[in-house]
């Protein structure tokens, strides 16, 4: 079995620092255009599947890398982006940076003693439920032949990415950053362990900064 790993293109609130989460906030033109750049690179790769959150700008990343393609889609809520709760929607950097959002940024500054409002969801939930989607996917005996394309978000991605390499710390959580828009992870499983073989793999010319909160 072969994952293609990839998070979703831009989002106007990506770069304006909002917050996402489980807002579904769409592509906008240059996060389309990053995806058209991926799907360009990834042309010739097999792929005969694909799983997606079902948050439309991971949905659409994978239906731009898929067009022309007759590939089943299908939504998994596991690989869908950590719930941010009520600081949804929050300037976290940039020029309206919300003077508040000292709280929220040590999701990724000190994300040991991140703290989640009440209704969003911890680090270890979305170590356990990524988890749960990779176990499960990796053992299924009919895949284990196929090439799969799996899209996904910068927190959840990480979470996958992360358990791959053994990393479960809630404060390593962040030590290889924020997956780059459109920047696709290559996992190799064999006997049901994935190893990953190429990682950050960016398919587009532009260059593109990490993003840090600020």
């Amino acid at each position: 079995m072969i994952l293609y790993v990839v998070r979703h293109g831009e989002t106007d609130w990506n770069r304006a620092h909002k917050v996402q989460g489980h807002t579904d906030i769409p592509l906008n033109n240059y996060g389309r255009h990053l995806a058209r750049e991926t799907a360009e690179g990834m042309k010739n790769l097999k792929i005969d599947l694909a799983y997606t959150s079902p948050l439309s700008r991971a949905k659409e990343t994978a239906e731009i890398i898929l067009a022309g393609r007759n590939i089943p889609l299908i939504e998994d809520s596991r690989i869908e982006e950590f719930s941010f709760g009520n600081y949804e929607g929050m300037y976290c950097g940039g020029d309206n940076k919300d003077p508040k959002s000292a709280d929220f940024n040590r999701f990724f500054t000190d994300t040991e003693n991140y703290i989640p409002p009440s209704d969003g969801e911890s680090i270890p939930h979305l170590y356990e439920r990524t988890g749960d989607f990779l176990a499960w996917l990796c053992k299924k005996e009919e895949l284990q032949d196929k090439s799969i394309l799996v899209s996904t978000h910068g927190a959840a991605m990480t979470a996958l990415l992360n358990r791959i390499k053994g990393n479960l710390s809630v404060a390593g959580f962040w030590r290889d950053e924020v997956p780059p828009n459109c920047a696709v992870t290559i996992v190799e499983v064999a006997e049901g362990t994935p190893v990953i073989k190429k990682e950050g793999v960016i398919y587009y010319k532009e260059k593109v900064k990490p993003w840090k909160a600020c």
